[in-house]
């Protein structure tokens, strides 16, 4: 007899059985996992160094990265994905992928979701079964009968959803293949939302275009194949190399071909040449209340939160469908009320703050936050400008699985607390310290030693007034002969920081330029081989960049990355703000 016995939603069906692998944590497949051998490898997370193939993974739900979703993908089709997936809550990223492998190649795993407690009875489990949207859980190995193999996906469209005249032609095929097969997707991923209605959207934001392995550029080609065409603008994410220089740079053509490769082929179904992944400084960004599809984390939170356009955390993917359709489910941050609040945050006070701040602070509350939408008060005389409400939501969207947050006095939508939270109960309140803050400090500074042999700025892409604080922090001085200073930014920014001489004056203080593509794929040997130690100012890339590149890393403002860049090390002191011997003044 089993130790528990669990019912749950069934958000894939099928069958499965393994030793459970169980955290409470949430983990993001992209930059956490990786795609090819299904080793955990974000450093950060209680399941590093832990193989989920072929095992039960447990999870609370995903976070960060929207490309969870395509490395599952390529996990399930080169054999070293988990036996199956069971969630606390419903998580779209991670089901996406599995959705995806099951219609359009044949291959799935059963995906359940067990509530909170049903999720907390797993904690000391060590083998699970699944089978008709049950759950066995035993303490000790068991003698489990073999699991059948999945049979051949059959779709089966909902009948709960309102579609229109055109929503027919399209799921009847009278617009092509892709866009038929993009509707059965996105109708899919509406019914396991709990939407009873599609809405038309303005623009879409691709991220589905960074090369993940051979899954990534199969999936692309063969909506290709069918004639996929977007129906509304479409930009493109940065994509995982430099289209235009990754040869003269040394990237290996095993990874440089087929991700130029995937590249075209969202040109190919009509998406514009941005290759950004902060579509949000390009001149197409949305207005207030425009409905959109975006996904890439950094870009959708920024987008809800700071342009108050209205974008779910779309999954990759899922991206590509609704651009094809223009449709998508009228659900989550869609709607006025699932925009609210839910947790109130509430700040110490402070002393005069720097840039390090915003990034370091986003990391903290969205560890807080999980899946909440929160609201922070204690900014509202400090005016954060645009690059920091960008830090600020990047390093956010990396440990939460949020869509957006509120700033008190600073974001369109939280003029007052009353406004952010609308009209919902008193919601939970979190107050954080100084010493919190210290703690998510150290685990964004993981390098033990001073020397600095490699400065990444640009995650996310640097913006042009981040182009011009930088060069005028290097305006003068001299960058260390052994250390390289590496820049990351779209095209368009790039083509301004060129006329404006911001390009001309860092490359002259020894800095590269890399466009198209972004840190988060960057890899030898941009990175230089030899280095072992990197600073950045980015939270997002602080965290990632152990498990992605296998360096350590030091964390600091824009000015001590100038700083380290000149020395070839860094001082590793705390900021005055976050030094709890500075005494703060009474009115801040």
């Amino acid at each position: 007899m089993p130790d528990i016995s669990l019912s749950g939603r069934s958000l894939v069906a099928g069958s499965a059985q393994g030793e459970l692998l169980y955290s409470d944590v949430g983990l993001s497949f992209w930059g956490g996992v990786d795609p090819f051998s299904g080793e955990i490898i974000d450093r950060h997370h209680p399941l590093w160094g832990e193989v989920l193939a072929h095992r039960v993974l447990a999870i609370p739900s995903g976070r960060g990265s929207c490309t969870g979703s395509s490395v599952l993908l390529e996990l399930i089709l080169n054999g070293h994905a988990p036996a199956a997936l069971v969630f606390e809550h419903v998580d779209d990223i991670l089901t996406l992928g599995v959705l995806i492998a099951e219609q359009m190649f044949h291959r799935s795993i059963p995906v359940m979701c067990v509530g909170r407690e049903g999720f907390a009875a797993l904690r000391d489990v060590r083998y699970v079964q699944i089978e008709a949207g049950l759950l066995s859980g035993f303490s000790q190995p068991q003698l489990m009968p073999e699991v059948p193999a999945a049979a051949v996906y059959t779709p089966v469209l909902p009948s709960t959803i309102t579609l229109n005249c055109r929503d027919r032609e399209l799921l009847e095929g009278a617009h092509g293949k892709a866009a038929q097969v993009a509707m059965h997707i996105i109708l899919r991923i509406a019914e396991l939302q709990g939407a009873t209605e599609l809405l038309d959207v303005t623009q879409a934001h691709i991220d589905g275009c960074i090369y993940t392995g051979p899954a990534s550029l199969r999936f692309a080609q063969q909506l290709v194949a069918w004639g996929a065409n977007v129906s509304v603008p479409t930009t493109l994410n940065s994509i995982s190399v430099d289209k235009r220089r990754w040869r003269e740079q040394g990237i290996d053509v095993a990874l440089g071909v087929p991700a130029s490769q995937l590249g075209d082929a969202y040109l190919a179904m009509g998406a514009k040449v941005s290759f950004t992944c902060a579509p949000y400084l390009l001149d197409s960004a949305p207005k207030a209340g425009e409905q959109i599809v975006w996904a890439e984390s950094n870009a959708v939170v920024y987008a809800n939160s700071v342009l108050g356009a209205r974008t779910l955390k779309y999954p990759d993917y899922l991206d590509i469908c609704i651009a094809l359709t223009g449709r998508a489910p009228l659900t989550g941050c869609h709607v006025d009320q699932q925009r609210h609040a839910t947790l109130r945050i509430e700040l110490p006070p402070l002393a005069e703050l720097d840039d390090a701040f915003y990034p370091l602070l986003g990391y903290h509350i969205g560890l807080l936050a999980g899946s909440e939408i929160p609201v922070i008060c204690g900014l509202e005389k400090r005016q954060p400008n645009l690059d920091d409400l960008k830090a600020f939501g990047a390093a956010f969207a990396t440990t939460s699985g949020a869509p957006m947050f509120h700033i008190v006095g600073v974001t369109p939508e939280a003029a007052t607390v009353e406004h952010a939270l609308g009209k919902q109960p008193a919601p939970r309140i979190l107050q954080i310290t100084l010493e919190d803050l210290r703690g998510s400090w150290k685990e964004l500074n993981s390098a033990d030693e001073a020397k600095v042999d490699l400065v990444s700025l640009g995650n996310p892409h640097f913006s042009l007034s981040e182009c011009a604080t930088l060069a005028a922090l290097c305006h003068g001085q001299t960058k260390h002969p052994d250390l390289a200073m590496v820049i990351t930014c779209g095209r368009a920014i790039h083509a301004q920081a060129t006329h404006a001489g911001y390009v001309a004056a860092l490359e002259s203080f020894g800095a590269q330029f890399v466009t198209d593509t972004c840190w988060c794929m960057l890899g030898e040997p941009v990175v230089p081989v030899q280095a072992r130690t990197l600073m950045t100012n980015s939270g997002k890339y602080a965290h990632y960049a152990p498990g992605l590149v296998g360096r350590l890393v030091h964390f600091g403002s824009l000015a001590a990355c100038v700083d380290a860049a000149c020395a070839g090390e860094t001082k590793g002191r705390l900021p005055r703000w976050l030094d709890d011997t500075v005494e703060v003044p009474a009115h801040v």
